[in-house]
């Protein structure tokens, strides 16, 4: 209970820089190291050729539609849970995370057995040549399997996040990355299981992360229970989840769509074009990734400070936000925009010709990520906030309503360029309309103080 407690005083009088780092700085390392076993896999893989490098990267979006799931459930309890226990309602909020928990992993189970059965025709939809189908089936088989931990770790990582403790997804999220960065050389070549060893790899460590939350749960380390008996879906609380949860798995279909057009775009170009793209996309998920990890403290801060009415703090956690994120996407740009053709020449194993599309989009993507932390702001705040109609425009725009118009014009006019520069484009015409709607906010915030005041005063 004493846990609880400080995890309430945290949230709600606790200086703003301080809760940002406890709560986003152990998500964003843990995703980091997350996220760099994603590239370690890569980087095992690309020595084995550009077809097997090929092959995760067409399977690599399907991964991310099951996780989707994960994300909806997770991430639409985790800005009502907020929400809650702001208010202190603590008896709706052990029902909406179990309800969450128990409904993503049902959920998944169903999508992943219908995507085993029909691997081969969606591999085709994603754009698996000839040459990278054998490799593509191999890879595919296993990792979407595995997927059911990753749906249960994904819901875990948002509703442990929501009630502030960070430190518990940071410890599941390091321990699967970095057994999974030591399991895969040895997988991969000491027995000689190429890209199914890459595979087995990553489905022992999302276990072991299942592992980690499970052990949390049970020794009752949460402020939620979560018990059959809490498991209450009514409309209401589906309709509180899905409010946010929707648009968030949106986002996620989005950002696999776009991995399968660049994909399906690359396939004319051959194999090196493909495994080039899938080096690039993989490298800049990583750093989108850390911003991600960091804004979860934010949104967690955020949801919490609205329901309490507290808008000072809320202003003050959205100005601290966009400032550290905008300092780390500029610093990381410039490194990957200046070292672009060094970061793709790990994944490609001397192939000139993967080496040179990737260096040329990395360069552009680099410059583009300056924008990336302003934009990943407010399309998190109007999740947090629960404004999900516009927080489902905004979060869209970057891989969606911004980005598919552009990957089916701009390859036809310019050839491979518009495959390259596709995303960065993408990206600034996303923070312009971010511009416009955060002003927009900003004046319906003013307006909520100014009535709560008015009430207060009554």
């Amino acid at each position: 209970m004493n846990g609880r407690n400080n995890k309430m005083e945290l949230l709600g009088s606790a200086p703003i820089p301080k809760v940002l780092m406890a709560l986003g700085v152990p998500i964003m390392i843990g995703m980091l190291i997350n996220a760099l076993y994603n590239l370690v896999d890569a980087y095992f893989v690309g020595g084995l050729g550009e077809s097997p490098m090929g092959a995760i990267s067409i399977v690599f979006p399907l991964g991310q539609v099951v996780v989707g799931l994960g994300l909806m459930f997770g991430n639409g309890a985790a800005s009502f849970l907020s929400r809650l226990l702001g208010q202190g309602d603590r008896d709706t909020a052990n029902k909406a995370a179990s309800t969450a928990l128990y409904s993503s992993v049902a959920i998944g189970a169903i999508i992943i057995i219908f995507a085993a059965i029909f691997l081969q025709p969606i591999l085709i939809l994603l754009g698996a040549t000839d040459t990278i189908m054998p490799y593509a089936l191999i890879y595919g088989r296993i990792y979407i399997i595995s997927c059911v931990f990753n749906v249960f770790n994904v819901t875990m990582n948002n509703i442990v996040t929501s009630e502030g403790a960070a430190k518990t997804t940071m410890c599941a999220l390091l321990l699967g990355a970095i057994l999974n960065i030591g399991l895969d050389p040895v997988f991969i070549y000491v027995l000689d299981m190429g890209v199914a060893g890459a595979a087995i790899a990553t489905a022992i460590s999302q276990f072991v992360s299942t592992l980690v939350y499970l052990i949390y749960a049970l020794r009752k380390k949460s402020a939620f229970t979560f018990s059959i008996q809490a498991f209450k879906p009514s409309k209401q609380i589906y309709a509180e989840i899905l409010k946010i949860g929707i648009p968030t798995l949106t986002f996620q279909l989005l950002t696999s769509l776009s991995i399968a057009l660049i994909n399906r775009a690359s396939n004319g170009y051959g194999d090196a074009t493909i495994a080039g793209m899938g080096a690039v996309t993989r490298v800049i998920s990583m750093d989108t990734l850390v911003v991600f990890g960091f804004l979860k403290g934010f949104q967690t801060i955020a949801g919490f400070s609205y329901g309490a009415k507290k808008f000072d703090r809320l202003r003050e956690a959205i100005r601290t936000s966009i400032l550290w994120s905008s300092i780390f996407c500029v610093i990381v740009g410039l490194l990957i925009a200046l070292f672009s053709t060094q970061i793709i020449a790990q994944f490609a194993n001397g192939n000139r010709e993967m080496i040179s599309v990737g260096q040329k989009s990395l360069l552009a993507n680099g410059l583009s990520f300056f924008l990336f932390g302003f934009y990943t702001v407010y399309s998190s705040l109007f999740l947090a906030l629960g404004k999900g109609t516009k927080g489902f425009i905004l979060g869209a725009c970057r891989q969606g309503i911004c980005f598919v118009p552009v990957i089916f014009l701009l390859p036809k006019l310019c050839g491979i360029s518009g495959i390259l520069y596709a995303q960065p484009i993408a990206d600034i015409l996303s923070a312009i309309v971010t511009i416009f709607m955060a002003l927009q906010l900003h004046r319906e915030l003013i307006a909520a103080e100014t009535q709560t005041c008015t009430d207060e005063q009554k």
